[in-house]
This record gives C-alpha cells, structure tokens and sequence, in this order.
C-alpha cells in the first residue's frame, strides 16, 4: 500500500530524516514511535504530499506523491496533531464542506456526512459551533474530516495529545476499528500507546531508523520488560545489541 524509499529531507545543515525506508501493508495500523523532534510529524507531512522531500519517493497504491499528487492524496486521510477546523461553523456544516471539497457527490451527501458523525460519536453535538467543543471533541470533528470519502489510508499525528485518559481510551478504541477497513499509520513518543494498537512499529531517532518490527518481535529482540520500559531504555538496548554506536550518536 505505502512504500517509502531512501527518504531524505535537508533544512540547511539540518539532516531532518536521513536515507528513511520503510513500507506498509493493507489494513495494517503502523506505529511511528520516536522523542519530540526525531522526524515523526516531517515523515507525515511528505507522506500526504505537504513537504517535498530532499530526495527519496513515496508512493502510495502506486501513485507517487511527486509525479502523481493528485492521484495519491485522493487515497489519503490526515489528522495532523492540531486539526485545522473552521471554528465559526458546526461539526456538521463543516463536514459537508469537507465532504464537497472530496468530491462526494450531491446525492451522497448526507448519508457520507451521518456516517462519519455517527463513527467518531459526535452527534451530541453535530449543532453546536466548533468554537465551544471541548479538546477531545475537536479531535474527534478531525478525524471525522480524516475518514470523510472512505479514504485507503488513514495518517494521524500525535492524535490523543492533550486528551484527558477516558477520551486516550476511547481515542484508542476508534483507531483499532479504523485498521478494520483502513491502512492507519500513526504517530506518538508514548509507548505504551503504539503498542496497544499497532501491528508493527518503526522506531526513528533524530530522522534515522533504530528498528522496525512487531511489538512482540520488538520484545524479543530487546528483551526485558518492554511494555514497561521507557523510550530511552529501548533506544540504548538497541544501540548495545546492534552495535549502533553510543547513546550520545542515536
């Protein structure tokens, strides 16, 4: 579904995301998990076609995001960390505006608009202007947007920041319905969220790759407690077992 080769993106001196190659299956939920900064939100954002890379390709269902934009951001849904809503409208104005500007058609409308309210549990307050919502009942008007026209693949960024620990949970419960019928990817630097849902995880550190496998494969491998280890103790247990060099050079 995803494929990404030898991605690199350069700001100046700056080596955002260093020679990044990865792929991800159909109806897989894929987990990037990294620190602030390691090149998790620069990834998305050449992923769905915002930033150019330096060099490298993505290409989604076959379409390349370079050659091909139009073709390959139709197949894409994207929850950035802070959803870019219309707050002077109501969730389900502005669902059927996003839904316009995907092209559902006319006659589609309102069921394509009802469906997505009723999956991400916003009828309560489908009426009410966005600027009144509540942190976690923005998110969910987000990826109400993100799923709106049934797109292939789902890419969400950091999607429970912020959220108090009932909406984390059922923030949680929504993503694992999504891989259902959906390819997700998603990011975070919590762990224990990435493990919970993700079919296989990639771990990136200051734009490069320290692993990518299962969570259960990623157990073995490093052994120990994982569930309960910090990203720091993953980090310098790969760096030992791979021979990576020191902590300082992650």
């Amino acid at each position: 579904m995803i494929e990404v080769k030898n991605l690199i993106k350069q700001y100046g001196t700056h080596l955002a995301l260093n020679d990044l190659s990865f792929s991800v299956e159909d109806n897989e939920i894929f987990g990037f998990l990294g620190p602030n900064g390691a090149g998790k939100s620069t990834t998305m954002n050449i992923i769905t076609g915002y930033l150019a890379p330096t060099s490298g390709t993505v290409s989604i269902d076959g379409h390349d995001i370079i050659e091909d934009p139009i073709g390959a951001k139709r197949l894409i849904g994207y929850l950035p960390e802070l959803p870019p809503l219309y707050l002077d409208m109501t969730p389900r104005e502005y669902l059927k505006f996003v839904a316009e500007a995907k092209g559902v058609k006319k006659q589609d409308l309102k069921a394509e608009v009802d469906r997505v309210i009723e999956r991400t549990a916003i009828t309560d307050v489908q009426n009410q202007l966005i600027k009144t919502l509540s942190k976690g009942y923005r998110q969910r008007v987000g990826m109400a947007e993100a799923i709106i026209g049934s797109p292939k693949v789902i890419i969400m960024d950091e999607p429970t920041v912020g959220l108090d620990p009932v909406q984390i949970i059922e923030f949680r419960e929504m993503i694992r319905e999504l891989g259902k019928d959906h390819t997700v990817i998603i990011s975070s630097h919590i762990l224990a969220e990435i493990s919970e849902i993700c079919h296989k995880i990639m771990i990136i550190v200051k734009g490069k790759l320290v692993a990518i496998d299962t969570p259960e494969n990623l157990a073995k491998k490093i052994g120990g407690d994982y569930e309960n280890m910090s990203l720091e103790d993953i980090f310098l247990k790969f760096v030992e077992k791979e021979g990576a060099g020191n902590a300082d050079s992650i």
